[in-house]
């Protein structure tokens, strides 16, 4: 009975974590999307629910220059369009990078295993993002120290085979309750930033290096919504692996 009033209090925790989280995002007046003349390097990130994607047309565009796409989530769940995907992005000549959805009810070293099973290590791709939020992700409800720790123990597991500092995507409340002012307890990291509601501080852009501006947007290539994203115009480090990215004549 103890067990069950303890998982019904952690699934209340976690709702309410979910409803904070959406209603962060719908309480932000509607804002401009961000131009090519303000952020020149725009991209997008996507799963399977993407369907079948014309890269040769999406790769034409002047507002995608990357593709993050989902490779895995948890231990075991491996996304059926990352393979192909992750091969066509390369052949388009985009600049590519791959996604893990970080459950909270699995070990880091687990969730590691599957990634190194699944995504590719090469050259010149954007380095590991990890995805961490409430929505869509099991019930638990972790305190800053567990987390830490498990995310230690999967890029321990990694061992380095993904070079370069990870990229953590999360949003503001996200980042509020366990990394401000907790960074040093984290791994070094870039900052992928979810705010499809309004535009981040001019002077937040220290802290970010990749802005999720809308989770509606629309482009050419593929049918559907898809998730629109900006670099930081000030990011340098990321940003030089797009001199040499192929970009396919329209």
């Amino acid at each position: 009975m103890k067990r069950k009033h303890q998982a019904l209090a952690a699934a209340g925790i976690l709702a309410v974590a979910s409803a904070v989280y959406l209603a962060y995002d719908r309480a932000m007046a509607p804002f401009s999307p961000p131009s090519l003349t303000d952020y020149p390097i725009q991209g997008i990130d996507i799963s399977h629910h993407q369907g079948a994607i014309d890269w040769k047309a999406l790769a034409a565009q002047p507002n995608v220059r990357f593709a993050i796409m989902k490779a895995t989530e948890g231990g075991d769940h491996r996304d059926t369009r990352f393979a192909e995907n992750w091969q066509a992005a390369k052949t388009s000549g985009m600049v590519r990078g791959a996604y893990h959805f970080f459950t909270f009810c699995r070990p880091g070293r687990e969730q590691a295993q599957n990634v190194l099973a699944t995504v590719p290590s090469e050259p010149g791709t954007l380095p590991l993002a990890i995805d961490l939020e409430f929505t869509g992700n099991c019930g638990k409800v972790p305190t800053r120290e567990e987390l830490s720790a498990e995310l230690d123990a999967f890029f321990d597991e990694l061992n380095g085979t993904y070079p370069g500092k990870p990229i953590f995507y999360l949003n503001q409340p996200f980042f509020d309750q366990y990394l401000r002012g907790h960074e040093e307890s984290f791994p070094a990291h870039y900052l992928w930033l979810r705010s499809i509601a309004q535009e981040p501080a001019v002077g937040d852009c220290f802290i970010w290096s990749i802005w999720q501006f809308n989770d509606r947007g629309s482009v050419a290539g593929i049918q559907g919504p898809v998730d629109l994203n900006a670099f930081c115009p000030s990011e340098t480090e990321l940003s030089s692996l797009f001199h040499d990215a192929t970009i396919v004549p329209r």
